[in-house]
């Protein structure tokens, strides 16, 4: 690996696009910054600056570096090396911003921490297309696994390099799509992998002349791409607390409150889960995808999945036992998503919530199960179902309350009046 020149400084964005400032190494030193500006977390995912932010032209924040977060990005085909390092915006006297996505993220497991003496384990699963294709594309085919084995080798690599470590990398059911997923990690390490991954994953294909595309939809009609969650729940030494195993679905009384304040709050956190207009054609029954608000147990059209244990071998269930958010898409900042489920799971707590109700069978949504709640329809739905939940909206700063709706609002008018086909191709191209 040859010595890297730059170290980049990153933060990423509300419509989640990585964003910073680089030095030179040989002057990078411990708590490294660097200037920045409030505005910045309100250019929308094309490139522009929103209107009705709480700050225009005026103030100034720095990027405090992460010294703990630094990566060395190494191996990609025609690209220097170079070193990556994540950083919080703070105030430029060091205190906090409350506008920070990854510094919400901080507090929501400092929050979960202290007042109930939880930790978490998580992993994100990324789903991506290749783009440009006319040829056959047969679902999870070992084919399409060899057609991508220099570039899937190349990309582990790449990941492992950088400190990620990657699970599994395989073609999915879509058109041309592929999945890579990743041990679990501790929540703010695993949110961190989740930001950089999908930049390493876009270079590593570019330098290999492959175009891909981590949009929800990447073309009208096709299958949905998601990022799902998946997270256990563990004691402040790793041992379990969410399994069970004779309560229904063998979840713990702790875990089902949790669960249960997901599925309460999850109409009003479905702006961040599902933050762009293209991502409501993917949330829809028969469609592979989350259908409805409710948990389910190894059920694929849930908001929630209780994922299967793997008991082969007497293996324990115990430390697998773990639940899957599936509502989320590359639109989502993931350090926000995964602050709001963390969140929406302390209320759960907090008020003392009965478990959350499981569906243990194929939920029938037209007769025996159609009292579920459903998702809002359209992302301007989901920002009026945020803005009217006083729960939701008080886990946040009026100035980044203001932020992120004026960010999403800006984004739904600068594409006002064009068709379906043409959302998904603009989204195609910037994610």
């Amino acid at each position: 690996m040859s010595e890297s020149i730059f170290t980049f400084l990153a933060t990423s964005d509300i419509s989640s696009r990585i964003k910073g400032r680089s030095v030179l190494t040989k002057n990078y030193k411990i708590g490294e910054s660097v200037g920045w500006v409030p505005a910045n977390i309100g250019i929308t995912n094309t490139g522009h600056i929103a209107e009705g932010l709480p700050y225009r032209s005026a103030g100034d924040l720095r990027l405090l570096a992460d010294d703990e977060s630094m990566r060395k990005i190494s191996g990609i085909p025609e690209t220097p090396d170079g070193q990556f390092v994540f950083a919080d915006v703070v105030k430029t006297n060091g205190d906090a911003w409350s506008c920070c996505p990854r510094t919400i993220l901080k507090d929501a497991i400092q929050e979960l921490s202290e007042e109930f003496n939880l930790s978490m384990t998580v992993s994100f699963e990324h789903e991506f297309s290749e783009k440009g294709l006319t040829t056959p594309s047969h679902p999870f085919s070992y084919s399409r696994f060899l057609d991508h084995g220099e570039v899937g080798k190349t990309l582990v690599s790449v990941l492992e390099s950088a400190g990620i470590r990657p699970e599994t990398w395989l073609p999915e059911y879509g058109e041309h799509q592929y999945e890579i997923t990743m041990e679990p990690e501790a929540p703010l390490r695993a949110a961190d992998n989740a930001v950089l991954i999908r930049e390493l994953t876009r270079q590593v294909y570019k330098s290999m002349g492959k175009d891909i595309t981590f949009s929800p939809v990447p073309v009208p009609g096709g299958a949905g791409t998601g990022v799902h969650i998946h997270y256990g729940l563990y004691g402040p030494d790793g041992e379990a607390v969410a399994y069970a195993p004779d309560a229904p679905g063998r979840m713990s009384s702790l875990a089902g409150k949790f669960n249960a304040g997901i599925i309460k709050y999850g109409s009003a956190l479905t702006a961040f889960f599902a933050p762009l207009p293209i991502s409501y054609d993917r949330l829809k029954p028969n469609n592979w995808s989350t259908a409805k608000i409710f948990c389910g147990l190894e059920n694929r059209e849930a908001l929630l999945r209780i994922c299967p244990t793997n008991e082969i071998g007497g293996k324990s269930p115990a430390e697998q036992f773990h639940f899957e958010f599936r509502g989320g898409d590359a639109g989502a900042n993931p350090w926000l998503l995964l602050a709001v489920l963390i969140k929406a799971g302390l209320e759960g707590i907090r008020q003392d919530l009965p478990p959350v109700e499981i569906i243990t069978e194929e939920p029938d949504f037209d007769e025996e199960n159609s009292s579920l709640q459903s998702l809002p329809e359209s992302l301007s739905d989901a920002l009026q179902l945020l803005e009217d939940s006083e729960t939701v909206t008080s886990w946040f700063s009026n100035e980044f309350l203001q932020t992120y709706i004026a960010v999403k609002q800006q984004e739904l008018n600068d594409l006002e009046g064009k068709s379906f086909a043409e959302l998904c191709e603009v989204y195609s191209n910037v994610y």
